[in-house]
């Protein structure tokens, strides 16, 4: 049985993927730091939910916390290692820049050191589309320039991006970094675009549109995510015994085990277009309170998901209504409104 050292299993990607890898058959020990930045009674439940399943235990620690974090590693002596926490969202690191440097760059580190003396059989950690940054290019590649990030989450997670390169190329250490395009789904952060909207609209709340509307973004139905993420912890990029062996398209590194993988819906909706979709599920029309760009913002996203498709076979193709429908079913559900 093949054991996942999962960190940000309470989180909404995490939680998510937990439940796949267990009904997999894998072994998860999952960890969490239950930081206060959004409602810890969702992630406490999401943590309940998993611990139904024989095959998980959860930990509750700190990134920051290397010797914690090392002590449960040693104990479960991982096969696979899947890194999902992470100080996120791109608004609250204009007001607190060292929470990111903290988790997303030394948690991340520690993360590899126990990847590097466990010999682990893979690596994977999670990117973002912000990393894209000021470029302008799309659909964004993976084989695009990405060094122009524009937030201080974009940049630790580009840090993130460039410490795994050096360690799979000093330890040989296989590593798959994902780049995430706007998750959405059941169990969602509140503190995202879907959540606040359906909140708001449904407690008559004007909601917030940014840049007047005119944004657009690659919406990735969290389901669809967290199957690519599975069947990547299959595909461990090789060292290439030359350049020449690199597939075009692919973002294997000359020099490391190790690649970069867009995750996303290969497609971009417009938000004003996302609203009207919300609208028709619930039935209520906004208040729309129209804003001009956040600093730090980008108007659009759109992933090019081809290597992620050659890598596996699988590209995710969820329909954004769809996806809303199942977002307002659970949140109706579990809010009882």
């Amino acid at each position: 049985m093949t054991k996942v050292f999962l960190t940000g299993s309470a989180g909404f990607i995490g939680f998510h993927l937990a439940q796949l890898l267990l009904r997999d058959g894998f072994e998860v020990c999952g960890v969490d730091g239950m930081t206060d930045y959004y409602d810890v009674t969702l992630k406490q439940k999401r943590h309940q939910m998993l611990l139904q399943n024989p095959g998980f235990v959860a930990h509750e620690v700190m990134l920051e916390d290397h010797a914690k974090l090392d002590e449960i590693a040693d104990a479960f002596a991982p096969d696979v290692i899947v890194h999902l926490a992470a100080q996120a969202g791109v608004r609250y690191s204009l007001d607190n820049p060292r929470a990111y440097v903290d988790a997303n760059v030394v948690g991340t580190f520690n993360i590899m050191e126990i990847a590097r003396r466990h010999e682990v059989q893979h690596l994977l950690m999670a990117s973002t589309s912000s990393v894209y940054g000021a470029n302008t290019e799309m659909p964004y590649s993976e084989t695009h320039k990405a060094d122009s990030p524009m937030t201080i989450y974009a940049a630790t997670k580009k840090a993130g991006e460039a410490m795994g390169h050096s360690y799979a190329h000093l330890w040989d250490l296989p590593t798959t970094m994902f780049r995430f395009f706007t998750v959405y789904g059941p169990w969602g952060r509140p503190d995202m675009a879907l959540f606040k909207f359906v909140d708001a609209m449904l407690d008559g709340r004007p909601v917030d549109i940014y840049n007047n509307g005119d944004m657009f973004r690659d919406f990735t139905y969290v389901e669809d995510l967290v199957r690519a993420i599975r069947l990547l912890i299959d595909t461990a990029p090789q060292r290439p015994d030359t350049p020449e062996d690199i597939a075009s398209g692919d973002s294997l590194s000359a020099v490391a085990p190790y690649r970069v993988v867009n995750i996303g819906n290969s497609d971009t909706v417009r938000l004003l277009d996302f609203v009207d979709a919300i609208e028709a599920e619930l039935g209520v029309k906004a208040i729309r309170n129209y804003m001009p760009m956040q600093k730090g913002d980008v108007p659009a996203t759109w992933a090019n998901a081809d290597l992620l498709q050659s890598l596996t076979g699988y590209k995710p193709q969820t329909d954004v209504r769809d996806g809303i429908a199942k977002f307002v079913a659970w949140f109706r559900e579990y809010y009882q409104k």
